[in-house]
């Protein structure tokens, strides 16, 4: 008996196809086909969604599916990043370590690899280029503190001079009396002694402290192993990705350490020379702790532009309150020279094109490690940019280089059976 809403007297059969031997799937296949001819006239001009009545246009025009496309793409990969960063921050006390053992191993390998052909195994031969590069930073470290104990006095002595010199030219210049300077140096002192502000200062300084040494520690066992295993510790870190990407994952790595290491040495060049061609002028000049100047200037060196900045003020500062005005204007004409000479002829001559990175993304990438862990990402940043850049252009096919050697030798083919001679012959 038919339905309340079922036409009386239609035969329906002639309108169902005959399914036969047919797939299910097949025969609704068809039928969608033939309705969308005549639902949808245009179908590459709108988006189509499947329903129970067949193909429907929702009215969205080929621009924007290829804007909601790039938009949640791009939401995915900015979400990536926040968390990635947020990680490494959270993470800053075991990242940053992980990573100042990765620059030092790929600065002191060709010292292991040199004990290690000298007879040497491996492992002690790790073990001594760690210590040796304890005993240097101790030295340096101890030729610094000696210096500034032996002129303390002298240098002390500079310092109120040239504190008195500000105050004067602060009184001549700006109609100051020396009653309101002291009452706001006063009101200074207070403001800091005041509300608890030194003893968090003090936590800080003794929290940091003890960040540092951990850091070390971390830093020097990761510069061990690295020199130890580093080619077993690569392959197990390649051997994480999935079959297809090993390949371009171990290229790709070793592609960044080669850039990472012509980096570091170049980097290595370039700061000597500027701390060496520095402390000459700062010698000449007759200027004290010339030696801490030195240092101060190798260590800036690693951070591009900030780092130079810094130790050259420190420098010229030195000069002022040491010799005067006219020493430090001399002493500013050295540190702007040495600088010129070691940004428009070692860096671009050392580092050549393979490890170039643009002016802005230097400052970006600098910003950025200030932002997430501080003078130490600052320090980490460039290396970590010219990596990725390298990264970036290996994966897009843009190598400058190419393609840089396996240190593990390939297996060679098997050589082929001789061809039977022909019988015809």
């Amino acid at each position: 008996m038919s339905g309340p809403d079922e036409p009386v007297g239609r035969d329906d059969s002639a309108a169902v196809p005959e399914v036969g031997g047919e797939e299910p799937s097949r025969v609704a296949d068809s039928v969608a086909e033939e309705v969308s001819d005549t639902v949808v006239p245009d179908p590459e001009q709108r988006l189509v969604a499947a329903s129970s009545k067949g193909p429907v246009d929702l009215g969205v025009t080929p621009g924007m599916q290829i804007a909601s496309a790039w938009a949640w793409r791009f939401l995915v990969v900015v979400a990536a990043v926040v968390v990635i960063g947020w990680g490494m921050r959270y993470f800053s006390e075991v990242v940053v370590p992980v990573t100042v053992g990765v620059l030092l191993t790929a600065l002191l390998v060709p010292v292991t690899l040199g004990l290690h052909k000298l007879g040497l195994p491996r492992g002690p031969a790790a073990g001594i280029t760690v210590l040796g590069t304890l005993v240097v930073i101790a030295g340096l470290l101890t030729l610094v503190g000696t210096q500034i104990a032996n002129q303390f006095d002298r240098l002390s002595t500079q310092v109120g001079e040239g504190v008195q010199k500000v105050r004067d030219l602060l009184r001549i210049n700006f109609g100051l009396s020396e009653q309101d300077i002291t009452n706001s140096l006063n009101n200074l002192r207070e403001s800091i002694m005041n509300g608890g502000a030194l003893g968090q200062r003090a936590a800080e300084v003794g929290t940091t402290a003890t960040h540092v040494v951990a850091g070390l520690f971390i830093a020097l066992f990761c510069l061990f192993f690295f020199l130890y295993q580093g080619e077993q510790i690569w392959a197990w870190v390649v051997r994480l990705f999935p079959r297809q990407a090993r390949e371009k994952a171990d290229s790709s790595g070793r592609k960044a350490w080669v850039s990472l290491t012509a980096f570091v040495r170049a980097t290595i060049i370039v700061a000597f020379v500027d701390a060496f061609g520095i402390a000459l002028g700062a010698a000449i000049l007759g200027l004290p702790l010339v030696s801490a100047i030195g240092i101060l200037v190798f260590v800036g060196a690693f951070v591009p532009v900030v780092g130079a900045l810094v130790s050259g003020i420190v420098a010229v500062l030195v000069a002022l309150v040491a010799k005067g005005p006219v020493v430090a204007i001399i002493m500013l004409g050295v540190v702007i020279g040495v600088q010129q000479l070691e940004a428009h002829v070692l860096q671009p001559f050392l580092l050549g094109r393979a490890v170039s990175v643009h002016p802005l993304a230097v400052i970006l990438a600098i910003a950025t490690g200030v932002v997430v862990a501080g003078i130490v990402g600052a320090l980490l940043a460039v290396p970590t940019a010219a990596v990725v850049n390298t990264i970036v252009n290996h994966l897009a096919g843009n190598d400058v280089d190419p393609e840089p050697p396996r240190h593990i030798p390939r297996r060679r083919p098997h050589s082929l059976p001789p061809e039977p001679a022909d019988p015809s012959t």
